[in-house]
């Protein structure tokens, strides 16, 4: 076989291999986006969803587009709108910042421990996805509650005099959203801790260095990328739920989530909870194009040394 018909093969395979993600994005992805990007600028409807065309035709021939801009200035212009957007964006972040704080340390002990320990470890904390995510949270909801099992244990201890009022609060709402999303946190920072020479340590402490300035020198900047990483997938799908600030969270809780549920199946308007899902895409599209930009600057750093 010549070598012009062996890059030909290899050139084809390359491009079948590619083809497979990139095909799945736009189908599943990309075309969806367009359908719910066409219902946010149109009309409310009795139809659900509306059908009405963007185009304007005249005599079969096609004069423009016909937008409505009335659901997205709608959304600028109402201060509940404004309000659940930093609500959720508040909610993610701190959901963020905690698991991190907790994940560092979890993640750090697996990596560190011995190797024939650490499957049984991490499988400890993948174990939780094995149950149905929505009878993981109604078991907080039954822990959590005045008759629940924690405050009837501290009962029968006598340590409280009546029942704790922890369901349906911020605290209820950030423990559940905590013990949801922080395995998300533990996976990618493990799996850029248990690649780090530790080597780095030992000549830190041999040139002097204490376990907490190796940790800030050599540990914490060479896990960058993990906190990066692990810190998106919390960010990210923290904006949107639903489930726990509905079944947990406090009666003034404001999410993206019920506010696209409201719209889509209580008020029926599917342009306006369009237009709320395409806004808040767009911001979670922030985020994730700074980190594309920083992980390619930080490759052609690297590819420049």
């Amino acid at each position: 076989m010549s070598l012009l018909k062996m890059k030909a093969k290899f050139r084809l395979g390359k491009t079948a291999v590619i083809a497979i993600p990139y095909t799945w994005m736009l189908l599943f992805f990309l075309v969806p986006f367009f359908i719910v990007l066409k219902i946010s600028f149109a009309e409310q409807d009795l139809a659900i969803p509306p059908f009405t065309s963007l185009l304007q035709e005249e005599e079969g021939v096609i004069r423009g587009l016909s937008l409505y801009f009335g659901n997205f200035s709608f959304i600028f212009t109402d201060e509940l709108y404004a309000a659940t957007y930093l609500s959720s964006l508040k909610v993610a972040f701190f959901t963020t910042v905690m698991c991190l704080l907790l994940g560092y340390p979890i993640a750090y002990a697996i990596a560190r421990t011995d190797p024939a320990r650490r499957n049984v470890l991490l499988m400890l904390v993948m174990l939780p996805f094995w149950t149905s995510f929505l009878l993981r949270v109604y078991a907080w909801m039954g822990l959590l509650n005045e008759n629940g099992l924690i405050n009837n244990f501290l009962l029968s201890l006598g340590v409280i005099s009546e029942p704790l009022h922890m369901f349906h609060t911020d605290f209820s709402l950030y423990l559940v959203m905590l013990y949801a999303y922080l395995p998300f946190m533990i996976l990618p920072l493990y799996s850029h801790l248990v690649k780090m020479d530790v080597r780095l340590l030992e000549a830190a402490a041999d040139l002097g260095a204490g376990p907490i300035k190796a940790f800030f020198a050599i540990t914490l900047p060479l896990s960058k990328n993990g906190i990066i990483a692990g810190s998106m997938m919390v960010f990210i799908p923290a904006v949107g739920e639903f489930v726990i600030p509905e079944l947990v969270g406090g009666t003034d809780t404001l999410m993206i989530g019920k506010v696209l549920w409201n719209e889509f199946f209580d008020n029926n308007n599917w342009p306006m909870a369009a237009s709320v899902a395409i806004i808040m895409v767009l911001l979670l599209i922030v985020p994730i194009a700074l980190l594309h930009r920083y992980e390619t600057r930080e490759l052609e750093g690297k590819g420049n040394v």
